[in-house]
């Protein structure tokens, strides 16, 4: 028995669809394939059945799970402009403040996992127009959490930053950037 034989676990029938999926946000697939590649997906029974729907995709890069930590006691985090955003973001403040202005960062992937531990910091999250945030994840003792005009569940072909951790006095505000208004 070849390994294209094997039969499939649901593990791997959900590996498959979330790889279509990703496919579907950055524009690689149109509406029409991924539905019909996601019925195949989630009813295949071999490897076989699943390596033809994702042959003509790019493989995942095998530094998914790297994390990149962003850590500050008193100071001031911020990142702004054209920055490389990770897949996975841990930022640890103990008292600084932090800015993430996602707005003009190069971002190859469609979802960023964003871990805040603030205890007594605030954090400014900027998305780029269009990009939406799941901040469910995300506990607040004794501040606030604002997502004015945010949406929370992703988008097609748009940014989707998934908010988790804890801040414990502080605020957490996830935004589109300001609209500037310029007089002649």
């Amino acid at each position: 028995m070849s390994d294209l034989e094997m039969r499939v676990s649901d593990e791997d029938r959900e590996r498959a669809a979330q790889q279509l999926q990703r496919a579907f946000t950055e524009g690689r697939l149109n509406q029409l394939e991924l539905e019909d590649r996601l019925e195949v997906a989630l009813t295949a029974k071999t490897y076989g059945d699943l390596a033809g729907l994702i042959a003509d995709l790019p493989h995942e890069s095998p530094v998914v799970d790297d994390v990149v930590l962003l850590e500050s006691k008193s100071g001031h985090i911020k990142r702004s402009g054209d920055w490389a955003v990770p897949r996975r973001l841990r930022v640890v403040s103990k008292y600084a403040s932090v800015e993430l202005d996602f707005s003009q960062a190069a971002i190859p992937h469609p979802v960023v996992d964003l871990d805040l531990d603030l205890k007594y910091g605030s954090a400014t999250i900027v998305l780029p127009e269009g990009g939406a945030a799941n901040v469910d994840r995300f506990q607040n003792t004794w501040g606030s959490t604002s997502t004015t005009d945010v949406p929370g569940r992703p988008r097609p072909g748009a940014l989707y930053v998934v908010v988790t951790g804890e801040s414990k006095y502080g605020q957490l505000v996830v935004r589109y950037p300001r609209r500037r208004w310029f007089t002649h």
